[in-house]
């Protein structure tokens, strides 16, 4: 008997590194496929190979492809690793395509990071899939309320955790020196200016501690796309800085993970890396200088105990969070995907499974849906559009823009003034 199967839709290399780490916790067992979507954002070679999960297949599709994509039809389990809009259209049109089958896969979606705006839209757009995961007791809460009250049910919300939280808890190394680590967001701060006087405070830290080795922590390439986009990035912005570089300033690439077993501190406006750092007790800033701003995220860590300003970091701040305020939050918690695999096992036990029903039918709210299913390239039926408006160049569906990075892991790019490999590099000396 072949092995059971999961496929991960992913349309960014933020994505794919959720969902397949979810798939890693939901489905252990299960062969591992990749699907990626054709988006501005399509993860590079060098972006998969630095987050390191290696599927047993992958292929790059078109959303509208997969309506009729037999392979997929016959997986276990797909994971929609998708932003919200992809995820209903996807929901709806391959609800249409499977209701005649006798077997269905169950649906998992969720969300790669902490919720902090839009929490509504991006939920109902979520609504409908066998399984919505929810990071923290407090967005479990939060998403099953707002389920009940609109008449979707509560139960497909299972509470997990971040599925990147892990590594070994912080123990301070007499080998190394103290190594403060910034992780860079590509849009928080936004605009050239912000971006660059945050990378001159984190210079003049630098410079007040020579002692100290202070990382910043990248996430793409010049060139490279994002779940995000980065207009100002810092491998460029470094040119600029008003002194040169001191030699313990230094911008690196690597898997996270890799970097935080080397980090005594951990600092960011609202990254994600927050919780992971968090979840092994090393010292962790929610940085205030740009202010406490919904526009930022860092609100969502009001009740941390982890604001910091840089001036606040100078003077030796090392911050960690309230124990309750992070319990809250998943931080901490033991086998936090017991409860999908027991809901996976469930849904499974009882049968064929019911059509997927989104909450946004063309009954409910037809004009939004039927904007969203085109820019996915579908039609109210779930049927790829004749003519994709993309070819014809007009419509709301906006023509994909092909990855401009598209070289192998092991090749070198040009940043700055110096080559380096899209590996743990840096700049500086030695």
């Amino acid at each position: 008997m072949p092995p059971r199967r999961i496929a991960v839709l992913a349309d960014s290399d933020t994505r794919w590194k959720w969902g397949a780490s979810v798939a890693r916790q939901i489905a252990p067992e299960h062969a591992l496929d990749a699907v990626f979507l054709r988006t501005r954002a399509t993860p590079t070679e060098r972006q998969l190979a630095e987050i390191g999960i290696v599927p047993d297949t992958r292929r790059e599709v078109a959303a509208a492809e997969l309506v009729d994509d037999e392979e997929l039809a016959g997986a276990d389990v797909v994971v929609l690793a998708t932003a919200g809009g992809t995820t209903l259209a996807l929901t709806h049109s391959l609800g249409i395509a499977w209701a005649a089958r006798e077997r269905r896969p169950i649906t998992v979606t969720g969300y790669v990071g902490v919720v902090y705006e839009k929490m509504v839209d991006g939920l109902l757009t979520r609504a409908g899939t066998d399984v919505v995961l929810a990071n923290s007791a407090y967005d479990a809460d939060r998403f099953r309320e707002a389920f009940a009250s609109v008449g979707v049910d509560p139960d497909s919300v299972v509470e997990c955790a971040l599925p990147f939280l892990g590594g070994d808890p912080y123990t301070p190394s007499p080998d190394r020196p103290f190594t403060l680590t910034f992780a860079v967001q590509p849009s928080v701060p936004k605009g050239r200016e912000s971006r660059l006087k945050l990378l001159e405070r984190a210079a003049a830290h630098a410079r007040r501690h020579p002692d100290r080795l202070v990382l910043m922590k990248l996430r793409s390439l010049p060139g490279e796309h994002t779940t995000h986009v980065e207009a100002n990035p810092y491998q460029v912005l470094i040119e600029e800085l008003a002194e040169p570089a001191p030699p313990n300033l230094q911008l690196v690439y690597g898997h996270m993970g890799e970097v935080l077993d080397r980090t005594d501190l951990l600092v960011t406006v609202s990254s994600t890396a927050a919780l992971e750092s968090m979840h092994r007790d090393i010292p962790t800033a929610i940085l205030t200088d740009f202010g406490v701003r919904e526009a930022h995220g860092n609100h969502y860590f009001v009740h941390s105990g982890c604001l910091a300003s840089w001036d606040d970091l100078d003077a030796g701040a090392r911050p960690l969070p309230d124990p309750a305020w992070a319990a809250r939050q998943g931080i901490g918690k033991t086998d936090p995907y017991a409860a999908a695999r027991a809901r996976l096992a469930a849904l499974r036990a009882t049968g064929p499974l019911p059509l997927l029903r989104p909450y946004y039918s063309p009954q409910r709210a037809g004009v939004y849906l039927g904007g969203i299913l085109e820019r996915n390239g579908f039609d109210e039926k779930g049927r790829p559009l004749a003519v994709p408006l993309a070819m014809a160049g007009a419509g709301p569906v906006k023509a994909v823009v092909r990855r401009v990075a598209r070289s192998g892991a092991k090749s070198l790019y040009r940043v700055g003034r110096e080559k380096v490999a899209p590996t743990l590099r840096r700049w500086g000396q030695g």
